[in-house]
């Protein structure tokens, strides 16, 4: 009886230390994902940032937040005073950003417009922030995918957060000022990480 314990305690053992093996085979695969997306991600921080750097003192910015490249775009970088016109300073920014994500197929974009949390009033259609904020956001979509810029529409999103995600909570006009922008959002896929939560 105890000599057929131990032979199943033994196999429970060993059944156990291959699960482990498996687990970390696994977890190790993960990280290496991970770690790659990481270097893909600075790296092409690296590579916007080289090419838009005309912009930065316009009001552009370029950080990581999260994993994914945040490309910010103040309202005095894209449109004139009073409009929602992209000008050309803003469309040349822009055509410099689709010559980097043409060269990355394997990166998604998100366009998200932002306001300030004035009311709007008497703008025709445009009834709330909610409205004003997507405004820019399908504005700068159509010049990435059209204009000579070439980007696949069927990488990009375009989305507006209203006054609801605020860089600056303050009630300045400075504040206000930050808080009305337009982020693009560069994030990289993860169908190989995809594929192996899937398949382990």
């Amino acid at each position: 009886a105890l000599n057929n314990k131990y032979n199943a305690t033994s196999s429970q053992v060993t059944q156990l230390s291959g699960d482990l093996a498996k687990r970390e085979a696994r977890l190790k695969e993960v990280e290496d994902i991970l770690r790659k997306r990481d270097e893909a991600t600075n790296a092409l921080k690296d590579k916007l940032q080289k090419a838009l750097l005309g912009f930065q003192q316009s009001g552009l910015s370029v950080d990581i937040r999260n994993g994914k490249v945040y490309v910010s775009l103040t309202d005095k970088l894209l449109f004139p005073s009073g409009s929602i016109v992209i000008d050309e300073k803003g469309k040349q920014a822009l055509k410099q950003l689709a010559a980097v994500q043409n060269k990355e197929p394997d990166i998604n974009m998100a366009v998200e417009g932002h306001t300030d949390n004035k009311k709007v009033i008497n703008l025709g259609q445009i009834k709330d922030n909610w409205d004003l904020s997507v405004m820019p956001a399908t504005a700068i979509v159509k010049i990435l995918t059209q204009d000579g810029n070439h980007l696949a529409p069927s990488r990009l999103t375009a989305a507006g957060k209203g006054e609801y995600r605020p860089v600056d909570p303050a009630k300045t006009a400075e504040a206000r000022k930050k808080n009305r922008r337009t982020e693009i959002i560069l994030t990289p896929k993860l169908d190989e990480l995809l594929k192996v939560l899937e398949t382990n």
